[in-house]
């Protein structure tokens, strides 16, 4: 599905990271290493974070959106299949961490371009180096 208006954008945006949070949660329980866990407990935290940014943002530049169309962004080029990781395995747990990190990194990236808002610009920018920064940290944890 095309994602052209800003509602829909910041909509598809908000559902994202939802969805990461849970899933970083459910990654968090399964994962054996402590420093593993830690950093997917850090990302749970960031994730509810960034949704409660996305909302506000959205709300503040409501009247500002309207009739602003957007080109170039398709839902379907951000989803990601999640299958639940062996629980012993957590380099399959890191793996589907940075997957998911480098999913939304891509979609802020490709968001900040499209979005004809300068300040929503800079917003999604500031989520692309946070982002930049998880998957810089996840590529550090060593896993057996």
């Amino acid at each position: 599905m095309a994602l052209t208006t800003f509602g829909a954008i910041m909509a598809f945006a908000a559902d994202m990271v939802t969805q990461s949070g849970e899933y970083y949660k459910t990654l968090a329980s399964l994962a054996a290493g402590a420093a593993l866990k830690e950093n997917l407990e850090d990302l749970v935290r960031e994730q509810v974070k960034s949704r409660v940014r996305i909302e506000e943002t959205r709300r503040m530049n409501v009247t500002e959106m309207i009739l602003e169309p957007v080109a170039g962004l398709l839902q379907e080029v951000y989803e990601i299949e999640f299958k639940i990781p062996d629980p012993s395995a957590d380099a399959d747990v890191l793996r589907l961490a940075i997957a998911l990190e480098e999913r939304e990194k891509r979609f802020f990236l490709d968001a900040s371009a499209k979005v004809p808002l300068p300040e929503v610009a800079r917003f999604f920018r500031k989520i692309v180096e946070k982002k930049e920064k998880n998957l810089s940290r996840l590529a550090s944890i060593h896993v057996d």
